[in-house]
């Protein structure tokens, strides 16, 4: 298997800017052999933010294009704050948190956006890890917020 930066290259993908913290807290922390990232929104290529309410102008597939949005946010975050991908051993967990109107039941669909492209990075095994995924209203009106754990090499 490809290692994570060239399988991000062999894919194509285009990694938005990494946000600077919205508030008082760190983007990334490193414990022992862990990594855990702070949550992360929709960036775009451009800077801006993908933001709306599923189920109220975002439909499913919408929203699943807001995570894997993230996941490209998030592996930037990573790459700026902490540098080498090829460093990360797998994904641990994943906490996905849906912008998304009260009679939307379809939030681990939603978050499938962020893990199939993990998946796709990390491979199935080293790539998918446990995860939550629900609803609720989200600052900035961002569709979609995750926060991830990943063990290191």
């Amino acid at each position: 298997m490809e290692k994570p930066s060239e399988r991000i290259k062999s894919l194509g993908l285009v990694l938005p800017p990494a946000p600077p913290p919205a508030g008082l807290y760190k983007p990334i922390l490193v414990v022992d052999q862990f990594l855990y990232v702070s949550g992360q929104g929709p960036v775009m290529n451009d800077g801006s933010l993908f933001t709306g309410r599923v189920g109220d102008g975002l439909s499913l597939e919408d929203g699943k294009r807001a995570a894997r949005q993230v996941a490209l946010t998030m592996l930037a975050t990573i790459t700026t704050h902490f540098g080498d991908l090829n460093r990360i051993k797998r994904l641990i967990k994943t906490l996905g948190m849906v912008n998304c109107t009260p009679d939307f039941g379809n939030q681990p669909l939603v978050i499938n956006g962020f893990s199939e492209l993990m998946s796709d990075i990390f491979g199935k095994d080293h790539g998918v890890g446990v995860r939550s995924a629900v609803g609720m209203m989200l600052p900035g009106q961002v569709a979609v917020e995750i926060e991830a754990m990943f063990e290191l090499h």
